[in-house]
């Protein structure tokens, strides 16, 4: 008996001690992330007095600086965001599927049927095909219905307060203001995306500033409105060299003798490109495409260095100077098959 009492007493310090280890882990924890988010809270707020400074300078009056960056803040969420995005852990296959989905082809082939005359329009102004322009609103924004709440200005101050991309984003949130100024875009309706992107296919500020158009001559340009939205991305996508009704991938499957130099697995640089006629010795299946043997060409594997385990030679493709084009707009291996994916599905049905 005296045993049994013996043990349950230790039994109790023990449980005890680790309850008050963790209580005090805990306490800790929340306390160096309060401590972190009030020093990043004051660095930013510094920050923030020397960008408003270098915006004036940069020739933005200082009432857009003041009406647009007071409410600025630090969105510790945003960089939770820049650092976990699903093109740097989903596999190919699982974030194609969710791209391409029957429910997206139907959801656009509703809007299509019912702007329809407004899309075919700007098809055919620009020689860009509608089945491309609703597959890339299909993916970045489910066609409208996922345009983001994040006050842009606090997303682009924050991206740009932190040191990863910093340049970029100061630049990005500079552009910002000076179409605010130019009285192109309104700042009452500036919502999106964590990253800062805007409207109905998520422009950047700088791409507004190319790309963008006032297609509807109201004299500001409405990016979540379809007439302004679809004739800005068909302008972009036509003056980067999109090519109507040249293929964007096949997939393919590889000879294990490919040097591993024609393997491509960033989409920063895609490098070794050949003729497709050179290429073809290294496809198994290379005869069931349609391909023109003089046709510029290069192979990805975009699990490779990006899933553990991936293999090396599957899942790989071939793909043409289209699919760079969809690599300017998101420099991302998935994203760009998954936009050639739903663009074949629309075309299927359309």
């Amino acid at each position: 008996m005296e045993f049994c009492i013996t043990g349950l007493y230790t039994l109790i310090m023990i449980i005890s001690k680790m309850f008050k280890f963790i209580f005090t882990s805990f306490f800790l924890f929340i306390f160096y992330i309060n401590h972190s988010l009030a020093n990043a809270n004051n660095d930013f707020n510094e920050w923030l007095k020397n960008f408003k400074d270098k915006a004036t300078s940069s020739g933005i009056s200082e009432k857009v600086v003041n009406e647009l960056m007071s409410d600025a803040k630090f969105l510790p969420k945003v960089i939770e965001y820049d650092r976990f995005q699903p093109e740097f852990y989903e596999d190919t296959f699982t974030y194609i599927k969710k791209r391409s989905s029957k429910r997206k082809l139907r959801e656009g082939l509703d809007l299509y049927n019912k702007e329809k005359t407004t899309i075919e329009k700007i098809e055919k102004e620009f020689n860009v095909e509608k089945e491309l322009l609703l597959a890339l609103m299909g993916i970045e924004t489910n066609f409208g219905k996922y345009l983001g709440k994040m006050d842009i200005v606090s997303s682009l101050a924050t991206l740009s307060f932190d040191k990863r991309r910093s340049e970029f984003f100061t630049e990005e949130l500079l552009i910002l203001l000076k179409l605010v100024d130019k009285n192109i875009i309104n700042k009452d309706i500036l919502y999106g995306s964590w990253a800062g992107a805007f409207g109905n296919f998520q422009f950047m500020p700088r791409t507004i500033r190319n790309y963008a158009i006032d297609y509807n001559n109201n004299q500001i340009i409405e990016l979540k409105r379809i007439e302004d939205s679809f004739a800005s991305a068909a302008n972009y996508l036509k003056t980067i060299g999109w090519k109507k009704n040249q293929p964007c991938f096949f997939k393919i499957e590889l000879k294990k003798n490919i040097p591993k130099k024609y393997l491509n697995s960033s989409a920063r640089n895609i490098k070794n490109k050949k003729q497709f006629n050179y290429l073809k010795k290294y496809i198994h299946n290379y005869d069931k495409f349609s391909i023109k043997d003089d046709l510029s060409a290069a192979i990805i594997i975009p699990d490779k260095d990006i899933i553990p385990g991936a293999e090396t030679l599957s899942p790989a493709y071939i793909v043409f100077e289209n699919y760079e084009k969809i690599l300017n707009w998101n420099r991302s291996l998935r994203f760009a098959l998954a936009v050639c994916t739903l663009k074949e599905n629309f075309k299927n049905e359309i």
